[in-house]
C-alpha cells in the first residue's frame, strides 16, 4: 500500500512540475536589480554585442530629408558602430560598419523613415 502511494504521489509531482503547477516561495524566484558600475558597459553598449537591434546612441548623426526620402547617417562616436537604417512601410538598409567619422546615405522608394538601429 505504502509502494502505490509513493508512486502516486511521484506521479502527481511530476505532472504538477510538468504544467507548471509547482509553487514556488516568492523569494527564492524573484533577483534584486543589477547595480551599474562605473566600469561596467552601458545598455546600448550590452545590446551591441548581443546583436540585439536598439536605437542608436545620440553620437550617430542622422540627416533626414523626408520629401527626397533620404538620409544621411554619421558616426561620431569614437569607435567602430554597427548601424541599419528602418524604414516604416518599406525596405529597411543592410547592417553596415561604420567606422569613427564615416557618413552614408540611404535612399528608400516607399515608406518613410523610422528610426537608425544598432545591430
Amino acid at each position: 500500500m505504502r509502494n502505490v502511494l509513493r508512486k502516486r504521489l511521484a506521479l502527481a509531482a511530476a505532472a504538477a512540475a510538468l504544467g507548471g503547477g509547482l509553487a514556488l516561495p516568492a523569494g527564492s524566484a524573484v533577483a534584486a536589480p543589477a547595480q551599474v558600475g562605473p566600469g561596467d558597459r552601458t545598455a546600448t553598449e550590452a545590446t551591441e554585442g548581443a546583436g540585439i537591434l536598439g536605437t542608436a546612441p545620440a553620437c550617430v548623426r542622422r540627416d533626414v530629408i523626408k520629401h527626397e526620402k533620404k538620409v544621411t547617417v554619421g558616426n561620431d562616436c569614437g569607435r567602430a558602430m554597427h548601424l541599419k537604417v528602418v524604414i516604416d512601410w518599406g525596405p529597411d538598409s543592410r547592417c553596415l560598419t561604420y567606422q569613427n567619422g564615416e557618413a552614408w546615405t540611404w535612399h528608400w522608394g516607399r515608406g518613410s523613415y523610422g528610426k537608425v538601429v544598432t545591430c
